[in-house]
């Protein structure tokens, strides 16, 4: 009796979960389909884009985002000479270990360091950020369903949030592409935020397309290199699948 009842119960569980995240995942409106140039078999990172992007991420994302895949070094992929990259590290200081006393000291970064993160733990993160966690943002293409639609929509869908709406506590904003709705991060990107060097204007929906892009790439930094061998090997498979057809005909030439 007992046996049935735990399971009669754990049933009941099961589905009051369910409907809790069916309900959470209805009130999340699916952001809309774009076209990226880095899209399909034959797509490629817009250079020009990832290193706005990179301008984005690192004034305004990298205040509270950490990037811990990513290498100065690896900034050659968007397109920076060596030089830029090195004097681009040298803005930086980092830990390094140790002294003549054994002790550890900061010094300029080198191409080599990983871009620092903004907290030195997970504590500080959340104890500057009102207990919520800002996301590491190395893989979070990857880590999304739709990754560059739905970081895209999330950094332009700001809005004011319905009536019935009530903010689960304070300093939290609405956005309908997150889920539930309510996100602790504030609106990042303002008309005018980054000042490109290249004279493209900064509007909000020009800063979420370049750094969208960048964390495209910084999720994948091998996906150009990855296409053109796999493009290699479906020319190769077909030459030699013609060579096979070719070489099967002759043989049953001979039988008829």
């Amino acid at each position: 009796m007992n046996r049935r009842l735990f399971r009669v119960l754990l049933l009941a569980v099961a589905m009051v979960l369910g409907s809790a995240a069916t309900l959470l995942a209805a009130e999340v409106e699916e952001p809309p389909a774009r076209d990226w140039p880095h899209e399909g078999i034959f797509g490629r990172y817009d250079k020009a884009a990832l290193q706005r992007g990179f301008q984005v991420f690192k004034e305004v994302c990298a205040s509270c985002h950490s990037a811990r895949y990513l290498r100065f070094r690896d900034l050659a992929g968007i397109g920076l000479d060596q030089a830029t990259i090195k004097a681009l590290a040298a803005e930086f200081t980092v830990e390094d270990c140790c002294d003549e006393n054994g002790e550890p000291f900061e010094r300029p970064a080198r191409p080599a360091d990983r871009f620092p993160p903004p907290y030195p733990n997970d504590q500080a993160a959340r104890a500057a950020n009102g207990g919520a966690l800002p996301p590491d943002l190395s893989l979070i293409v990857k880590a999304r369903d739709r990754g560059e639609d739905y970081i895209y929509a999330l950094l332009t869908g700001y809005e004011e949030p319905p009536a019935d709406a009530e903010p689960p506590g304070e300093g939290v904003s609405w956005n309908p592409y997150f889920p539930g709705g309510w996100i602790a991060m504030p609106p990042p990107l303002m008309e005018d935020l980054v000042e490109y060097p290249d004279g493209t204007p900064a509007t909000v929906e020009q800063m979420a397309s370049d750094v969208t892009q960048f964390l495209a790439w910084l999720s994948e930094p091998t996906m150009e290199e990855r296409k053109r061998t796999g493009l290699k090997y479906m020319l190769f498979v077909l030459v030699l699948t013609g060579l096979f057809y070719a070489y099967k005909r002759k043989i049953w030439s001979r039988l008829h």
